[in-house]
């Protein structure tokens, strides 16, 4: 089952994912394996807190719902197969074909490849195939999540789904306390992105309520206030976050954080579902290429990044700019390369020779 507004609220974020890598790269606030700041440009690391706290979580919620509407026309065993196919095989698998590259940035930009002369070679090329794991932990979760789904509707046997459809807008609102709760619990220490609680609650209610046109029409009535609400709060935890680690506790699961993020993904659900349901050979364009472009920007990004700061001395516009062109055309680009050669799409794309219907 194919929605254009899904497909819309999808692409849209993840060009904004892309953008806010563009930022990242280039931050004065979290340094660690990135180029870190150039030039004055630090007024642009707001854009890291406008972005981080809900882009990912919508991207569960879209993934929760996505998994009901394929159930209802697709066996467990077949959405298990789609799953894996297209989500555990590019994370694992396709990082130790492909992970090396995205490693070897990552290593150089933290100064770090040196020392792999110090290990042999098959040591050496295991760290830098786990080194270069990147945006892909995003679908190692959505895949715990999607053989947790099919060990709950086992228990729980549909009725989740019709307590879901019955949400209104007030309740959907109040939904906001258990995904701060779900924020505080099952996040791994270290890598900081694995952020198992909050997007398995995200998951879970894209699934159970958000699946529903009922809801979303309820949801899409209020969508004007919800959004201007949601940027309201946006501001002010950009004014109170700034110059923390936005990615880590408290800032990243604070109680306005974690009101930000549900709000904007309330605000966006509603006014995609409005508004920005159309369909043109544009949008038909960036859904069919958005989970190319997902996986493939942040290493156009940062060879692109290694290269201009290391032998060029561009002004940091310029460099903002031509590392954003490069990351869209030079991501979209790989993309249209891998998945072009048989046995090496469906290690890092999960591609088969045949195109059948996916669920992400």
């Amino acid at each position: 089952m194919r929605n254009a507004y899904i497909d819309n609220l999808r692409s849209f974020t993840v060009a904004l994912v892309v953008v806010y890598h563009v930022i990242y790269m280039y931050n004065s606030i979290l340094t660690a394996g990135v180029i870190g700041p150039i030039g004055e440009t630090a007024w642009l690391d707001a854009l890291q807190y406008l972005l981080y706290p809900w882009f990912m979580l919508i991207l569960f919620v879209v993934s929760g719902m996505c998994s009901r509407w394929y159930l209802q026309s697709h066996t467990e065993r077949e959405y298990l197969r789609s799953r894996t196919r297209k989500l555990l095989v590019p994370s694992t698998v396709g990082v130790l074909v492909f992970g090396w590259a995205q490693g070897a940035c990552n290593m150089a930009m933290s100064g770090a490849l040196g020392m792999l002369r110090e290990v042999p070679p098959p040591v050496a090329y295991l760290i830098l195939c786990v080194s270069g794991t990147g945006v892909l932990w995003t679908i190692q979760v959505m895949w715990v999540l999607s053989v947790l789904l099919l060990l709950l509707r086992r228990v729980e046997r549909g009725r989740l789904a019709a307590v879901g459809a019955k949400t209104g807008v007030p309740a959907l609102l109040l939904l906001g306390i258990p995904v701060w709760a779900a924020a505080q619990v099952l996040n791994t220490p270290v890598i900081a992105v694995y952020r198992f609680g909050i997007y398995g609650a995200g998951f879970l209610l894209g699934y159970a309520v958000f699946s529903h046109e009922e809801v979303m029409e309820r949801l899409s009535r209020r969508a004007a206030p919800l959004l201007a609400a949601a940027l309201a709060l946006g501001a002010v935890y950009t004014f109170v976050s700034y110059g923390q680690d936005y990615a880590q506790s408290p800032a990243v699961n604070s109680p306005l954080a974690i009101a930000y993020a549900w709000g904007m993904c309330l605000a966006l659900l509603g006014a995609f579902y409005r508004w920005g349901g159309r369909s043109s050979r544009l949008t038909a364009f960036a859904a069919q290429k958005s989970f190319g472009l997902y996986v493939f920007h942040y290493l156009a990004l940062s060879v692109t990044a290694l290269l201009l700061t290391g032998y060029t001395s561009l002004p940091a516009p310029a460099v903002y700019l031509i590392s954003a062109v490069m990351a869209f055309a030079c991501g979209l680009a790989l993309y249209e390369l891998v998945a072009r050669v048989p046995v090496l799409r469906w290690c890092v794309l999960g591609i088969s020779k045949r195109r059948k219907n996916h669920v992400s």
